[in-house]
């Protein structure tokens, strides 16, 4: 399947989402791919990693970008050669991939029950306006989750932790951003969030 979704929300920022219905080799045969991103991609074990690793590529290229504009730090960040800042995601059948002026980070991920289970892990601070009878609990915690996973990518700090160091302030399921915070090493980050659900899935980007 093509693009699946542009969006632009603001002049310095674009994220474009795939939907990957592709097999693997109809992915794999229109990506042209680094030695490393070859090895990597032939050394994964599951061809959904496969699919959602080349499914990248594919966006790289809506960009205009190949695999070899592509590259990480020591900390697993990726970069772009030209200076434009990126950030990377994936989930079961679709990925996303934001590019912009600005530091940047996005996460999608798909909404599942087992979130619950785990949620004292990510959550402390939200669980004061959690409502876990509400019809939409499970939307709402995956919604935390992306907001968590998508500013752990912009500000890549080892040691920064989601229950510690991010706070999502309260939101509802009408809304479509808001505001979360790293208070880390005695200092506070203020960061605005971008989040949208489609097909069961929720994504949520940041912008510094």
């Amino acid at each position: 399947m093509p693009l699946y979704k542009t969006i632009t929300p603001n002049s310095q920022t674009t994220v474009k989402i795939w939907k990957i219905a592709e097999s693997y080799k109809d992915l794999m045969e229109k990506v042209s791919l680094k030695p490393v991103a070859l090895d990597r991609v032939l050394g994964m074990k599951s061809e959904l990693h496969q699919r959602g690793f080349l499914s990248v590529r594919h966006l790289l290229q809506e960009f205009g970008y190949t695999d070899a504009d592509l590259f990480y730090d020591e900390n697993g960040k990726p970069h772009l050669r030209d200076g434009k800042k990126i950030s990377i995601t994936h989930s079961f059948n679709f990925s996303a991939v934001i590019v912009s002026d600005l530091i940047v980070g996005i996460d999608i991920e798909k909404q599942r029950d087992k979130i619950s289970v785990i949620a004292h892990k990510f959550i402390d601070y939200e669980f004061d306006y959690l409502n876990k009878d509400a019809a939409d609990y499970i939307k709402t915690l995956t919604a935390i989750w992306c907001v968590k996973e998508s500013l752990y990518k912009l500000f890549c700090t080892p040691g920064l932790s989601f229950k510690q160091h991010c706070l999502v302030i309260p939101f509802s399921k009408d809304d479509n951003e808001t505001i979360a915070w790293v208070d880390y090493e005695a200092k506070k980050y203020r960061y605005n969030i971008h989040f949208l659900e489609f097909e069961g899935f929720t994504c949520a980007y940041a912008i510094a």
